[in-house]
C-alpha cells in the first residue's frame, strides 16, 4: 500500500516510517526539516522537503496518490505555543487543513491525525479522561489540535474521508527532541549524561501519562488496518510524577545531580493521565513498554549516541 507521513522525519514520524517500511508499504514522506532530522529518515522512504501549509504539496498528492494519510507535522512546542498563537495556528490548523483538502480531492482513503490527549483536555476533571472528557485545552497548541480534530470531521462528513485522531498522552523514547515541556523525558537524560543539573518545574508533584514511542506506532498502525473511525487515546492510563520521573532517570544514568525545583510554568496541568480503553475494545491496542522498561531503552540510546 502507498502511505504518506507528514512529518515523517520527527521523533515519531521517523519510528513510524521504519514499522511502515518493514511491513512492506511504499512510504511517502512529507517534511520540512526544521525539527526532523534526514539523519533519522528511512533510505527506503521518498522525502519531499515540504511544509505542509505550501500550495506545492498538491502536486505532491496528485502525483504519489497515497491511500492513507498519516499526518504527524506540527508545531508541537506547547511553550512556543503560548509565545506566538498565531505560528502555531498556521502550521496547526491551515496546513492540517491543506493536507486534508489534498487527501480528499486525490482519492486518499484515510486520514489517521496526530492530535494531543493532554493539551486538550488541560485541567481534567476525570482520572483517567476518557475521550469524552469536556475539552478544555490550557495552550494554544491544544486549541490548535482540538480545531485540527474538527476539520478531521468535517472532511469525513462532506467528502466520505475516513478519519482517525489519535490523542497522544506523554511520548517518550530514542530520537525525541530536548525542546518544550514535550521533551522532558529527554532533557533530562541529556543533562543528566552531560553532567548537568535538569531543574524540575514547580514542585514537581505534576503528573503525566508517560507512552513508548514504539507502543504509539503500533496505535497507528492499528488503526491504518482496521476499519474503524473517530477519536482515540493513545497513553497508560498510569500517573507518574515528574518527582519520579527524576528519580528513575537519576537512577538509570547514575548521574549524581541533585533535585532541584524552579519557578512553575504556566499553561502546564497539574495531573495528566488518559484512559486509553476504548483502543482496546476496538482494534485490542494495549501499551506493551512499561515506563522502566522505556526509560532504560532511551537512555541506551542517547547514551550510544
Amino acid at each position: 500500500m502507498k502511505v504518506l507521513v507528514t512529518g515523517g522525519a520527527g521523533f515519531i514520524g521517523s519510528h513510524l516510517v521504519d514499522r511502515l517500511v518493514e511491513e512492506s508499504h511504499e512510504v511517502i514522506v512529507v517534511d520540512n526539516l526544521s525539527t526532523g532530522k534526514k539523519q533519522h529518515l528511512n533510505r527506503q522512504a521518498v522525502l519531499y522537503k515540504l511544509d505542509v501549509q505550501s500550495s506545492r504539496l498538491e502536486k505532491v498528492f496528485r502525483n504519489e496518490r497515497p491511500s492513507v494519510v498519516f499526518h504527524l507535522a506540527a508545531q508541537a512546542n506547547e511553550r512556543r505555543s503560548m509565545e506566538d498563537p498565531m505560528l502555531d495556528a498556521q502550521v496547526n490548523i491551515l496546513g492540517t487543513m491543506n493536507v486534508l483538502h489534498q487527501a480528499a480531492h486525490h482519492g486518499a482513503r484515510k486520514v489517521i491525525f496526530a492530535s494531543s490527549g493532554g493539551a486538550i483536555y488541560g485541567e481534567q476533571e476525570i482520572h483517567p479522561a476518557p475521550e469524552s472528557h469536556p475539552p478544555k485545552p490550557l495552550s494554544a497548541y491544544g486549541i490548535s489540535k482540538f480545531c485540527g480534530e474538527q476539520y478531521l470531521a468535517y472532511y469525513q462528513r462532506v467528502s466520505g474521508l475516513q478519519v482517525v485522531s489519535l490523542r497522544y498522552a506523554h511520548v517518550y523514547g530514542p530520537r525525541q527532541q530536548t525542546d518544550g515541556e514535550a521533551g522532558i523525558v529527554a532533557s533530562f537524560i541529556q543533562q543528566m549524561l552531560n553532567n548537568g543539573q535538569p531543574i524540575i518545574n514547580g514542585n514537581g508533584r505534576q503528573t503525566r501519562d508517560f507512552v513508548f514511542v514504539d507502543d504509539v506506532v503500533q496505535a497507528n498502525l492499528a488503526v491504518m488496518g482496521q476499519e474503524v473511525q473517530g477519536i482515540y487515546n493513545v497513553g497508560t492510563g498510569v500517573e507518574t510524577s515528574i518527582n519520579e520521573l527524576f528519580r528513575l532517570l537519576a537512577g538509570l544514568t547514575g548521574a549524581p545531580c541533585k533535585e532541584i525545583h524552579g519557578p512553575a510554568k504556566p499553561g502546564e496541568p497539574m495531573r495528566s493521565v488518559i484512559d486509553p480503553s476504548r483502543l482496546k475494545q476496538d482494534v485490542g491496542w494495549e501499551p506493551e513498554v512499561g515506563l522502566t522498561e522505556g526509560l532504560e531503552k532511551t537512555v541506551a540510546y542517547f547514551r550510544g549516541r
